[in-house]
């Protein structure tokens, strides 16, 4: 599974973001189409995204593109010009998303065009009724790879009075963690919207790793490191896991104490989750 720990937005236009993005490494580079890019540019942008992925080189290691939602005239010619946009696009990012319909159209949209390696999908989950239906919409898509919680448009549908952190969106992202994880796939906190506030950034998303998330969207280059760091477990944590991984050994079932705690099983799965997220494949 790619690591999603820093998903950095940058808007498809004008040309001059999209080109220093390109020598960013967050983890992923998310190119907007959707509500970065004005209405009179939509095609011009979607040709530039389109070329820039064929000839032009990133050094992020994953990168996505935010089409424009399935209900705008934009959608369908979004993704298929991304289908045939070469081999260097991980995924689309679906905006909006309010059920399973939504993924199956742009998953078929994006199979019209030949390709040796399919293209994965992200939803977006930014409202109400994405929320209420999050379980079917984690289940509905065999080229989902990520639930990304939408805090902006989310607040305005759930009538919260900001998007501001706060206790309110524990239900929130608790949700679409379950749905994600019940899935299989893999949960991405929203951005925070204060760019300027690093403190704010790394409470949020200290919050969001503490319920769970596997990273978060950054909106400047300048949050990156923090998101990275965040989402990485400890040297500490490596150790432990290694800890646990040696004293359980080939123990299939029971549990065995190590430094006073009681560890089995399912102690031995957390420690192989904590070492992929570090890179590592550990022994199954």
């Amino acid at each position: 599974m790619r690591a999603r720990r820093s998903c950095l937005s940058v808007p498809a236009r004008p040309s001059r973001k999209l080109e220093k993005a390109a020598g960013l490494e967050p983890d992923e580079i998310v190119i907007d189409l959707e509500d970065s890019v004005p209405t009179e540019l939509k095609a011009e942008a979607r040709a530039a995204v389109a070329e820039a992925l064929a000839n032009g080189e990133f050094a992020a290691a994953s990168v996505s593109v935010r089409v424009n939602g399935r209900e705008t005239p934009w959608f369908s010619d979004d993704l298929r010009a991304l289908a045939s946009a070469g081999e260097r696009l991980a995924s689309v990012i679906v905006p909006k998303v309010e059920s399973g319909d939504d993924l199956a159209t742009a998953e078929a949209l994006l199979a019209e065009a030949a390709r040796e390696r399919p293209i994965g999908v992200q939803a977006l989950i930014e409202s109400a009724q994405g929320l209420r239906d999050v379980n079917d919409i984690a289940a509905s898509g065999g080229a989902l790879e990520a639930l990304i919680l939408g805090p902006a448009d989310m607040s305005v549908s759930l009538g919260f009075p900001s998007p501001e952190e706060g206790p309110r969106w524990d239900f929130v992202r608790s949700a679409v963690l379950v749905a994600a994880r019940a899935a299989g796939i893999q949960a991405i906190d929203g951005p925070f919207l204060r760019v300027s506030d690093a403190d704010g950034l790394r409470n949020s998303a200290e919050r969001a790793h503490d319920l769970g998330f596997d990273g978060k969207w950054a909106l400047h280059p300048a949050q990156i490191e923090a998101l990275n760091e965040v989402f990485s477990p400890t040297g500490e944590e490596v150790a432990h896991a290694h800890e646990i991984l040696a004293a359980l050994g080939g123990k299939a079932d029971g549990a065995v104490a190590l430094d006073g705690e009681m560890i089995d099983e399912a102690s031995r799965k957390r420690a192989q989750a904590t070492l992929a997220r570090a890179g590592e494949k550990p022994a199954q």
